[in-house]
């Protein structure tokens, strides 16, 4: 039998990395982890958002290998149909695709502005037009997801391709010191309290590199 592999790069500063290592946990696929080191020039582009390649992360799963974080819901969500990662009913699973879809290609000047670092944190940062445009909408959807679905997940009960790929952006917010009203600030509470979240978390405490381009300043 064919080892499953996922590749990855630095907890500390890789979104699409924590997206997919995510899904996999959530589906319980047991995989080993193959990592990247932000050194290497071509990953060191792509966590800078100075890439259009997609490297990390990789899913080499019995022969299948699958990259793009959207490519990789979709397939385990295919492979492990019961674990939920899409919802049951027809018109949540449209909307799922749609907020995931919105998330894989949109909010720019978030990422920007904004960029994932887990162990900082910036009190009081200063928050310019557009990133907080972005902001509006993200809490907009979240605001609808849990109202609609009863939360505390974007979907319901259980966490799911939707809570993946939004889960850099809770990181974002406690980094950034966010203003949130009452539900989101409960959604990110709720999605730092996973297990998985707290393991990619403690993780990225230990890396001891540091990106300087990626190191916000006010």
């Amino acid at each position: 039998m064919s080892t499953t592999v996922l590749t990855l790069s630095s907890r500390n500063y890789g979104a699409w990395a924590l997206r997919g290592w995510l899904m996999a946990k959530w589906v319980k696929l047991p995989f080993k982890e193959h990592i990247v080191s932000p050194d290497d020039p071509a990953m060191r582009a792509e966590i800078m958002l100075l890439s259009s390649s997609m490297r990390v992360p990789a899913l080499a799963h019995q022969g299948i290998h699958v990259w793009d974080t959207l490519a990789i819901g979709e397939y385990l969500n295919e492979i492990k149909p019961k674990a939920g990662l899409l919802p049951a009913d027809l018109a949540a699973r449209a909307h799922c695709r749609a907020i995931c879809g919105e998330m894989h290609s949109g909010f720019g000047a978030l990422r920007s502005s904004l960029p994932m670092n887990i162990k900082a944190h910036f009190p009081k940062f200063k928050i310019w037009s557009r990133a907080q445009s972005d902001i509006d909408r993200i809490t907009d959807i979240w605001r609808e997801c849990l109202d609609t679905y009863g939360g505390p997940y974007l979907f319901g009960k259980q966490p799911c391709m939707a809570d993946a790929m939004y889960a850099p952006v809770v990181t974002r917010f406690m980094t950034y010191d966010v203003a949130l009203d009452d539900a989101c600030t409960a959604y990110v509470s709720t999605m730092m309290a996973l297990p998985s979240m707290q393991e990619w978390v403690a993780g990225a405490a230990l890396e001891p590199d540091e990106i300087d381009m990626l190191e916000a300043e006010f």
